[in-house]
Parts: structure tokens; sequence; C-alpha cells
């Protein structure tokens, strides 16, 4: 692996990975010397602190974190929550409602309640973090299950799940076989 090789592998690690990481653990994963990688960490950095750059490159303690440049940190706040504020549509209220009430659960008894293709809302929601797997089920097959995240209740206001409203209302309902006579 050349220089260029080897700096554009490092810089793709730091993407992707997203949370600080140490230069041995990118040198494993490159399979090269430490110093090797600390060579091209400090030229990322330096590429970085260009003023034609919205990135910066951060070194924390023995860690480094690929981030944005704070004087970019308001356009990029607008642009992520007009991402997370976008509403959800009745597709995806009932979709997240059927996990909510019933978790964990398959695509597959999403579906069946339903009576419609889950896949879509399924996939937004767990885009969105509202949802997440929660392993497999001990069913034919073994389907992923689902089920809600702290996100979810952060964003419905919620403590805990025993916060949902009750599935049925506590007000009796008429009993349309009783006539007044």
């Amino acid at each position: 692996m050349n220089q260029k090789q080897t700096l554009a592998a490092v810089e793709a690690m730091l993407f992707a990975c997203g949370d600080p990481i140490a230069a041995d653990k990118l040198a494993q994963a490159v399979q090269l010397p430490q110093s090797t990688v600390e060579t091209a960490l400090e030229a990322l950095h330096t590429r970085y602190q260009r003023e034609d750059s919205g990135l910066c490159l951060l070194h924390l303690n023995t860690r480094w974190q690929l981030a944005t440049k704070t004087q970019w940190a308001d356009c990029v706040r607008r642009v992520l929550d007009s991402r997370r504020a976008v509403p959800l549509g009745p597709a995806a209220m009932e979709t997240l409602t059927v996990i909510a009430y019933n978790q964990p659960v398959s695509r597959a008894f999403i579906e069946q309640v339903r009576g419609v293709d889950s896949s879509s809302s399924v996939s937004g929601l767990l885009e969105k973090g509202l949802i997440e797997e929660a392993g497999r089920l001990d069913l034919p097959g073994r389907p992923v299950s689902f089920r809600t995240t702290d996100t979810f209740l952060r964003v419905f206001g919620l403590s805990s799940l025993a916060d949902l409203p009750p599935v049925h209302s506590d007000a009796p309902a008429d009993d349309p076989t009783e006539s007044e006579g």
C-alpha cells in the first residue's frame, strides 16, 4: 500500500467509524505499522486545517476523530434537524404503534397486523433511530425482531413504555344491542 492509499484508507476508516479511534486500531485494520498510520493521521490533520475544508481531525488524547469544523455547526445542525423533523406518515405511525405495544416483533407480525407490506415503514423508522433490531426470534427462519429505542421515548415524551396510553380506553362503549323502550 503506497502513501496515498494509506491516507485514503485511514480517512475512510475515520469517516466510517464516526467515534474516536486509536491509531493502533487503525494500524491493525490496514495491517501497517502504527508509525505509518500516525504519519497519515498527521497529514490528514494538516489537510483539514486548510480554509477550503469543512472537516477537521480531532486528536483526543490517544484517539482520533473526524468531525466538522465548528464554524459550520449551525448549518450542519439545521440539515440534521430537518432530516429528523420530517413528520411520520400514517403508515409509519401504524408500524411504530404495532412495534411499541407488541415488542419485540418480526416484520411478518407487523405486516399481519397492518395487512400490508411494511418494509418501507420499518426502514424509515430504523433510519430515524426510533426502532432498532432486537435480535432474532425463536421461530422458523429465525426472523429479525424490532423494538423501540430511547430516541422513541425521548421524541414522544415518555420516560418508559409503561407511559404509553392504554390500547383500549376505560370509558364504557354504548351497547348497540340495548334499545330504549
